[in-house]
């Protein structure tokens, strides 16, 4: 039996594109496009979509549909048994962020509660206050984390069809629906001009600042979600290198969309209701400064806030589920490759997540350290995607990839994954710098630090030790896949005994290439 797959072409690139949309899009871009360069940023960011983004997501595709296997197996296939570590690492990686991220899920969740209560029609509403008390109280924190993680954990422990395929067929198109209802509402703000030319202006001195385009690569890094392994496991149940261009395309193009029209929503909003001033000073207060506070201030003012309020938490809530969804799928396909059943794994994904993100949500320090950490973690995991894509053979793929090794976008594809490897450093580099000069300038080298250097490579440390030493283990226990000779199997079918140890034997026996 073939290994379950997506029911239709739109449902695989519906979950594709929920895997990209989270958070960032609607509460990091507009912020950081606003201070980087408006127009300039946005037009370096579907550069980078189009030489960086889009060729990462399509070797994605290719190891998920080649392998059917998840990251560790993936891994395993095109690099080596000696390798399956990249693809462990890139599972705890993935694990560390949906650690904080479904505590991300429960603000949005509480606070779209608290919409639909009619609080954001209140003109004297605090919203600082609000926050504080929100923030303060570990009741409200952990109970939305918690359920935030169970309603991800029901969805997904339903299994593809059943579960997170339908789910995400009617959750995305609905959330490109409000997305959409906020920018043209925002648009039609008094004032609202100013902010909406504040991201599209282009200034031609800001095309030679090169902080302009590390800023653009960084946010098309952490959006799109291409090298983080999402892609790649959710292509281990899609039709096996189809589309892999337009696919690819798809989900950059759709994801970098809702991107805009928050960036009008939210930067159309804060100049049309506010002075410059206040607008500067909601921008500069980060992710959930702009999005719980300044922002939200705004709603009582507005014609129909009580209706906006809801609709934009409920989209930050969507957004950010689609997104924990694929980090739950990612881990729970590793250990359903190592045999466990999904309810099984998956509530095993779900407990260590609940567990793993409580300490975030006590402490909004805590989390912003996380997200410090894992995010740029996941640079790393991209890198990682580029050199097995030039360990296999960029020769044999692109022939495979793309049915021709001499074609136009063959030739772009192997030029893009060849230079990414010198992209992604670039930008670690970048955000080492970073570190060591604008966070933690004078405690670099302390590890308690927030956002220090020390504090980064320390847990990487810890993650690359663990998957080094269980390599062997891991390489082992996951199942052979087609690429090892073995038959594409359904998920939901036992392996029997014998054939089991076979599948292992003959993963232990191939030689590394």
């Amino acid at each position: 039996m073939s290994t379950e797959r997506f029911g239709s072409r739109f449902a695989f690139l519906a979950a594709s594109i929920g895997m990209a949309v989270g958070a960032g899009n609607i509460w990091r871009f507009p912020r950081v496009a606003a201070e980087w360069g408006g127009g300039t940023f946005v037009i370096a960011c579907i550069l980078i979509n189009l030489v960086w983004a889009v060729p990462l997501l399509m070797a994605e595709s290719y190891m998920g549909s080649k392998s059917r296997l998840g990251t560790i197996g993936a891994f395993r296939e095109f690099v080596g048994r000696r390798f399956a570590w990249m693809g462990g690492f890139m599972t705890l990686v993935t694990l560390g962020i949906a650690f904080y991220y479904s505590v991300i899920c429960g603000w949005a969740l509480r606070y779209f509660v608290h919409a639909l209560t009619g609080a954001f029609g209140d003109p004297a509403l605090d919203t600082q206050a609000t926050w504080d008390s929100f923030a303060a109280s570990p009741v409200q924190t952990i109970g939305f984390h918690l359920l935030s993680i169970a309603l991800v954990g029901v969805i997904v422990a339903r299994g593809l069809k059943g579960g997170f395929e339908s789910v995400l067929k009617i959750a995305l198109p609905a959330l490109f629906v409000i997305m959409a209802i906020l920018a043209v509402r925002a648009a039609m703000l008094p004032g609202a001009g100013a902010g909406i030319a504040n991201m599209f202006a282009i200034d031609g001195a800001d095309f030679l600042d090169v902080r302009v385009w590390l800023e653009a690569a960084s946010q098309v890094a952490f959006s799109t979600g291409a090298g983080f392994g999402l892609y790649l496991t959710y292509s281990v149940y899609s039709r096996r290198n189809r589309n892999a261009v337009s696919n690819a395309l798809t989900v950059a193009g759709g994801n970098f969309m809702v991107s805009l029209f928050a960036g009008v929503a939210v930067l159309g909003t804060l100049f049309a209701l506010g002075s410059a001033a206040a607008a500067d000073e909601a921008i500069a207060g980060g992710n959930q400064g702009l999005a719980f506070i300044y922002f939200a201030r705004l709603f009582p003012e507005m014609t129909g806030g009580v209706i906006f309020s809801a609709l934009f938490f409920l989209a930050l809530f969507m957004a950010s589920v689609s997104t924990q969804i694929a980090f739950t799928e990612l881990a729970a396909r590793n250990l359903m490759d190592m045999g466990a059943r999904r309810p099984v794994a998956v509530g095993a994904v779900v407990g260590v997540a609940a567990l793993g993100g409580i300490p975030s949500a006590l402490n909004v320090d805590f989390l912003s350290n996380q997200d410090f950490v894992w995010g740029v973690g996941l640079l790393v995991s991209g890198l990682m995607i580029a050199l097995a894509m030039l360990k296999y053979g960029l020769g044999k793929a692109r022939a495979e990839l793309l049915g021709s090794s001499r074609s136009a976008a063959g030739a772009w594809w192997s030029a893009a994954i060849a230079v990414a490897p010198v992209l992604l450093t670039v930008l670690l580099g970048f955000w080492v710098y970073l570190s060591v000069s604008e966070y933690a300038p004078d405690t670099w080298w302390n590890p308690f630090d927030p956002f220090s250097l020390a504090t980064m490579l320390a847990q990487w440390a810890v993650a690359l030790a663990i998957v080094l030493v269980l390599n062997g283990f891991l390489s082992r226990r996951t199942k052979a896949g087609p690429m090892s000779g073995a038959p594409e199997e359904s998920e939901d079918s036992e392996e029997p005994e014998e054939g089991a140890e076979a599948s292992r034997a003959r993963a232990e026996s191939e030689s590394d290439r």
